[in-house]
């Protein structure tokens, strides 16, 4: 899978509360969430973000409380992947349970700035800065790990097993 886009970018310790205000956790529409994604951290987010686009970070993305909100707002948002120098881990798992590709690179969250174009190859974990035309490397996910972000999270991953089974 090969996702190019803009560039959101973020700092460090960018928690779920910010991710998605609390205030907001009394829906589960995909939607309504995402047209509050990023609000308390950058109030135009959702006006500036398009189909496709990359969001960026610094350390400790996703940290806070464990809710599967915070990745299901970004990705129905339109955002295709995290790049970020670390994440969360229970974050990074929601994530890719809900089919949202995380990818860590230090080098390339410190280098990559807000409003670069990007692609992504999440099979081979490289990220080419397009503006620059600098390129960076990140662990490629595993098989499974891909079967489910191709699948569009481990529930459909399931779904589509099961109904392969026959």
């Amino acid at each position: 899978m090969i996702f190019k886009g803009k560039v959101h970018k973020y700092g460090d310790n960018i928690n779920t509360d910010e991710i998605i205000p609390a205030r907001y956790l009394n829906t589960i529409d995909a939607a309504e969430l995402a047209s509050h994604c990023m609000e308390d951290v950058d109030a135009d987010f959702v006006k500036k973000v398009s189909k496709d686009d990359v969001m960026v970070a610094g350390e400790n993305f996703g940290c806070g409380s464990s809710r599967e909100h915070a990745p299901v707002c970004i990705k129905a948002a339109g955002v295709s992947c995290v790049i970020a120098s670390t994440f969360a881990r229970i974050f990074y798992r929601n994530a890719i349970n809900i089919g949202l590709p995380l990818l860590e690179s230090r080098e390339a969250a410190q280098n990559i700035s807000d409003g670069d174009e990007v692609e992504v190859d999440l099979a081979k974990g490289v990220i080419k800065n397009l503006t620059t035309g600098t390129e960076y490397q990140s662990t490629p996910f595993s098989s499974f790990v891909e079967q489910i972000i191709s699948a569009g999270g481990l529930m459909n991953y399931v779904k589509q097993r099961l109904e392969a089974r026959g």
